[in-house]
């Protein structure tokens, strides 16, 4: 019998094959052809995402070792940058040093220990002259009532609850503020900030200064946050100036008693076997500003840590970077609410901007009762760095 594959020496399957693609072929021209169709092509491909990745990935082999040296060029500038926010650090702290005997000057108004003079109290406001009117229609109408609440009127020692005035004034921190933890601020006579001597590690110590009270013997409080200005050796582009890295407290010396960031409980525990029933008495950490002073530290073996601790971590370093930027060097306009509507402002005009751009233990726990702590005074002392 005579086999059909073969056709004048050519296999059957390939005269199909040429057919089916004679016939595609056809049938493209006829489509490609159809404006309807163009009109459908078009548009899917401009939908088609076109990101830079994407541009750089079309790129010929000489354009993209070209690119990688500009890369090459980028790393070196990260480099000189992170140097010139060294000597910007540098720059800060003799600017401190002058900014200093005025701060020093500001602490002696707050605590009453120098009165200023006349010259230095005088401040013209902007609404001065519609004062001035009205205290004049005022002064001819009660003159006489006004001189004998004049003269019934208290003057305290300087500026009382200036620094907790100003953490309740600011969100940030009266979040971190407990009901507790307000008498102990209102011993807060001074904040300062000090940066590191030349040619040590880039950083800079908080000052907490407190008048002595009946809940700690330091006179002083700090916190030191550490930084660093390089760029990440697997991420050098990120680089965009100095970051914290790290920061250390110190130990707080609690008179007995005292401790707002413990909260001691009694337990009452039963027994699984025997079923007796004991009360015991531990302590539990208690939310606290103090516990400011000891915090997260940063992994430094390679761990990484877990979306909380960062979170907490990123916030403590957000307080600190407000405190020695913000709150020190403009702590009267803190105090009296107008550096938060500046804040309010600028941030309102943020949201304008977006919004426009958008357009287009063992046994079985019964119950827990806080015990009290009781005030015992003693001499103030420093704090010891941990």
């Amino acid at each position: 019998m005579a086999d059909n594959s073969f056709s004048d020496g050519v296999p059957s399957d390939s005269v199909e094959a040429a057919k089916n693609a004679s016939n595609t072929e056809k049938l493209t021209d006829q489509v490609m052809q159809n404006p309807r169709v163009l009109a459908a092509l078009q548009e899917r491909f401009d939908n088609v995402p076109h990101t830079p990745s994407s541009y750089i990935e079309t790129l010929p082999k000489a354009v993209k070792r070209r690119i990688n040296a500009l890369k090459q060029l980028q790393v070196r500038c990260a480099h000189i940058e992170a140097k010139f926010y060294e000597e910007v650090h540098d720059l800060e702290r003799k600017y401190a040093a002058l900014y200093q005997p005025l701060f020093d000057k500001r602490r002696e108004f707050i605590t009453g220990d120098v009165e200023p003079t006349d010259a230095e109290s005088e401040w013209h406001s902007e609404n001065e002259e519609e004062e001035k009117l009205a205290g004049d229609v005022k002064n001819k109408v009660v003159i006489t009532e006004k001189e004998a609440a004049t003269a019934e009127e208290p003057n305290p020692k300087g500026i009382p609850e200036f620094w907790f005035t100003i953490f309740r004034n600011v969100d940030m921190l009266s979040e971190l503020v407990q009901e507790y933890d307000e008498p102990i601020l209102k011993h807060l006579q001074d904040i300062k900030v000090k940066f590191s001597d030349p040619g040590q590690p880039m950083s800079f110590v908080l000052e907490f200064h407190f008048e002595p009270n009946d809940y700690f013997t330091n006179s002083v409080l700090t916190k030191t946050y550490k930084m660093k200005s390089e760029p990440d050796k697997a991420d050098p582009f990120s680089f965009e100036g100095p970051e914290i890295v790290d920061c250390d407290g110190c130990t707080i010396d609690w008179k007995k008693g005292k401790n707002v960031t413990v909260k001691t409980i009694k337990k009452k525990q039963k027994h699984k076997g025997r079923g007796t029933v004991r009360t015991i008495t531990k302590q539990v950490p208690n939310e606290s500003f103090f516990n400011f002073f000891s915090p997260l530290k940063a992994s430094g073996d390679g761990e990484s840590l877990d979306e909380d601790s960062e979170f907490t971590l990123a916030s403590d370093f957000e307080i600190g970077h407000f405190f020695r930027e913000r709150i020190v060097p403009r702590a009267v306009l803190y105090f009296t609410g107008e550096a938060i509507e500046d804040d309010d402002n600028f941030e309102e005009g943020e949201e304008g901007e977006e919004e426009e751009l958008e357009g287009d233990e063992e046994g079985e726990d019964e119950d827990d009762v806080e015990i009290n702590p009781k005030k015992e005074p003693s001499q103030p002392a420093e704090c010891k760095q941990q």
